[in-house]
């Protein structure tokens, strides 16, 4: 049951500080003082909310349940701290529950006035104060909702962006590649043709049509040459072509060469043909190695696509079961595949992943939200030119994600505050406040895991920690 209170008792305590005696007293009348011994489990988070607890002697701490990990909060000895039903004034506007859970850690004497009782005091004492308490509670409340409903369009916004600037460039190289491809091949058949009109049998047609796939297995050689090289092999095939009466020579010597063709190919193809028909024969090879070479444009701008969306299904994760052992580096690299364009030239990214690093089961998309604020707010420190760096290692049994970049820094008098909902440094309108704190959120409450920052001038790191198992 406790035992009462002198109001001399009360008086010091900053938190009732301005009332009167008379005040004073109704407090000593309704609560009663309760002593703990250390490590005394003093209310629990997550039952009924019965007590307003006020520190007179003794410390404690409030601790609060993540994935089944304990996490301190805070800690106290000054006496007027408190801890408990802090929401009683709220009445049955809410669900009365402890948030925390509030421990002591030496032994500890607590002044203990029921909910109820202080809700009527906030009421009957402070009516003004309990509105504007109460409008700050919920008003908070409804604008965090709504701006991390923003922040994760806004996220979403950044990524759209970016994925259909990097889809863009392939699917418009494609649809080039297949507009000119659609000439070369018409072209090509109206010079095979020709050839055949002009009494080119088929049996030396089809050596001629399957030169270009013995030229295709030289293709690999003729790209590693260096630029200089190229120039002089296109001068001389140029040279040797332009001798031969063949139209548009020089238009057609970078092609042939591109291909592995060389000047003694010319003689095969004179055997093959015969003098009076090379020039036809050989513009028509020059076409279908064009024809080879768009089907390869194409090919390589369908295989980006395919890439491209396959780190949006990564990122997004929406074939996937909310919560599945994943790799880390495949979250990672899905989401800087995504950002890409705004990382922008400007930025070199730097990855080092630990091989041995093992999957771990997370929710993937929540988690890849938290990559994606992390290195904006990275990109955005460092103003368009620096270092990104992502890092994955193992502490223990914590797997360890690292985003470091090469900014200014932030200033020590903001560190204690950056994970504060709707504190930013950006100006109006650039930044909600609310990114690290939805990061916080993700890593925290969701997988029992934790969030560190270190900074200095020129080396900012915010590091992931999640469990393993």
């Amino acid at each position: 049951m406790g035992t009462k209170i002198a109001i001399d008792e009360l008086r010091p305590l900053f938190l009732f500080e301005g009332l009167t005696d008379e005040q004073l007293g109704v407090l000593a009348e309704y609560g009663r003082v309760h002593e703990y011994e250390p490590d005394s489990e003093v209310c629990r988070q997550g039952d009924p909310a019965e007590y307003l607890y006020v520190l007179l002697d003794g410390e404690i701490a409030l601790t609060k349940n993540v994935q089944g990990h304990e996490v301190e909060l805070t800690r106290g000895s000054r006496p007027g701290v408190y801890g408990g039903a802090t929401q009683a004034y709220l009445g049955d506007r809410i669900e009365q529950r402890y948030q925390n859970t509030l421990r002591t850690l030496a032994r500890t004497r607590l002044f203990a006035l029921p909910a109820r009782k202080f809700a009527h005091i906030v009421a009957a004492w402070f009516p003004m104060g309990r509105h504007l308490l109460e409008g700050l509670f919920f008003g908070m409340s409804n604008a965090k909702q709504l701006v991390d409903q923003r922040e994760r369009l806004t996220a979403l916004g950044t990524i759209t962006a970016g994925l259909t600037h990097e889809l863009n460039n392939p699917a418009a190289a494609a649809a080039r590649a297949n507009a000119e491809l659609g000439d070369r091949m018409i072209s090509a058949q109206q010079l095979l043709a020709k050839l055949a009109v002009r009494g080119v049998d088929c049996h030396r047609l089809s050596e001629l049509v399957m030169a270009p796939e013995r030229l295709a297995k030289r293709a690999a050689q003729a790209a590693s040459r260096t630029p200089l090289q190229v120039s002089d092999a296109e001068d001389e095939l140029g040279e040797r072509l332009d001798s031969l009466g063949v139209q548009d020579a020089w238009e057609l010597a970078p092609i042939l060469v591109s291909a592995g063709f060389e000047p003694a190919d010319i003689d095969e193809v004179n055997t093959l043909v015969g003098a009076e028909h090379l020039p036809l024969a050989l513009r028509w090879l020059a076409v279908a190695l064009e024809v080879g070479q768009l089907q390869e444009e194409i090919t390589d701008a369908l295989t980006r696509i395919t890439a491209l969306l396959g780190s949006a299904r990564q990122y997004s994760q929406l074939d996937r079961a909310a919560n599945r052992p994943v790799d880390l580096r495949e979250l990672l690299d899905s989401t800087l595949t995504m950002m890409k364009r705004k990382i922008g030239d400007g930025v070199r990214v730097r990855t080092s992943y630990d091989p041995d690093l093992p999957q771990i089961t997370v929710y993937a998309a929540e988690l890849n939200q938290v990559w994606t604020n992390l290195i904006d707010n990275a990109l955005y420190a460092m103003g368009g030119s620096g270092t990104l760096t992502v890092r994955t290692a193992r502490e223990g049994d914590r797997a360890l994600v690292e985003i470091a970049d090469t900014g200014p820094g932030i200033p020590e008098e903001n560190l204690e505050r950056i994970f504060t909902p709707f504190f930013t440094t950006k100006p109006v309108g650039e930044g909600t406040g609310l990114g690290l704190d939805i990061s916080w959120r993700i890593v925290v409450d969701r997988h029992g895991g934790d969030i560190r920052v270190e900074s200095r001038p020129g080396d900012t790191r915010f590091q992931v920690l999640l469990p393993i198992s």
